[in-house]
């Protein structure tokens, strides 16, 4: 289900990690990432976590330094996917302002649940 997505982009070097660990999936974005890069991954990352391993996936964000559109499309979608699955999607911080702002000019902050930390977010 998990692997390293990897390098996807030249410019900052957009990471999209995928990691099992016992009782939670770790999906941990690093960069920059847009439709270009790091969103492809991310939806395909969001989509094995929701359909197999344990029941929550821990999003980190803490690390993404730039968020758009498309991303927020992408974790919408997967939202949804783990409500379908009957799995919890937890986004962990700290956001970084860009990210943070995406959430709050869309309104959409509400529509997730979200912890400061990793560590908080696999307890919560």
């Amino acid at each position: 289900m998990c692997s390293t997505i990897g390098d996807v982009s030249d410019q900052e070097k957009t990471t999209v990690t995928c990691t099992p660990h016992e009782g939670y999936t770790l999906i941990a974005v690093r960069g920059d990432a847009d439709e270009d890069a790091g969103a492809p991954e991310l939806v395909r990352a969001l989509s094995a976590a929701a359909g197999e391993g344990p029941g929550r996936t821990v999003l980190d964000l803490s690390g993404t330094t730039f968020a758009d559109s498309v991303v927020l499309h992408a974790l919408l979608d997967g939202r949804e996917q783990h409500v379908r699955a009957g799995r919890r999607l937890v986004l962990a911080g700290p956001l970084k302002v860009a990210v943070r702002r995406l959430f709050e000019i869309t309104g959409t902050a509400d529509a997730f649940e979200l912890a400061e930390t990793v560590e908080a977010a696999t307890t919560c």
